[in-house]
């Protein structure tokens, strides 16, 4: 991965223009759509949890922690499992949010976008969180017609198993995990059709 890049294809210059990018010592690259701060509260219900600005932290090839993949209750078929793994060799997306949170709604239909463009290479997957009533989340899902499905995480116990990679109180935030199973960028905050098709395309071509 070069320490700076310009997003191509018909999109072209989406990222570019929104994010600059950041060499440190340690090879990771940081690419900032903001100071990349997570002490802002969000407007939300759920005491002590906080919002970044869409912040993208992007990893180099061969500097990828492995993500967790761990297994919940589908929302709306609580009955049945899935697990946070994409098929066919394709880019997951992992999007946590909660219907309380006032970034999530306002991402929602980029995300709902986002993966319509990308159908043909990422599998979108949400992570539910802190919604005690899952009829709260179902409304959710149905008010922005989201097209994926969502494990339904109303302690946060799931979400904890990606400490290392998410701030348990940032929400909403996104991983994206390549082919191999690897973690290859997280955006903290809210993010935008733009900038998550622009990572989706990188990480999808092997950046």
């Amino acid at each position: 991965m070069h320490d700076s890049r310009t997003h191509r294809g018909p999109r072209s210059g989406r990222v570019a223009r929104a994010l600059a990018a950041v060499a440190l010592s340690g090879g990771l690259v940081v690419t900032l759509a903001g100071c990349g701060s997570t002490s802002t509260p969000t407007d939300s219900t759920q005491s002590g949890f906080v919002s970044g600005d869409g912040g993208v932290t992007i990893l180099p090839v061969g500097k990828r922690p492995t993500a967790p993949v761990v297994t919940g209750p589908v929302l709306g078929a609580l009955d049945t499992t899935m697990t946070t793994k994409a098929s066919d060799g394709k880019v997951l997306v992992l999007n946590v949010w909660g219907s309380w949170c006032a970034p999530c709604r306002a991402e929602a239909p980029d995300l709902v976008r986002a993966a319509a463009a990308t159908s043909d290479r990422a599998e979108f997957i949400g992570l539910n969180t802190r919604d005690l009533d899952p009829l709260q989340a179902e409304a959710f899902v149905r008010s922005f017609a989201i097209p994926y499905p969502s494990i339904y995480d109303p302690a946060g116990k799931l979400l904890l198993e990606f400490s290392d990679q998410l701030p348990p109180s940032g929400i909403p935030s996104t991983l994206v995990v390549d082919r191999e199973g690897k973690v290859a960028a997280r955006i903290i905050g809210k993010t935008t059709e733009a900038t998550l098709v622009g990572v989706i395309d990188d990480v999808a071509a092997g950046k």
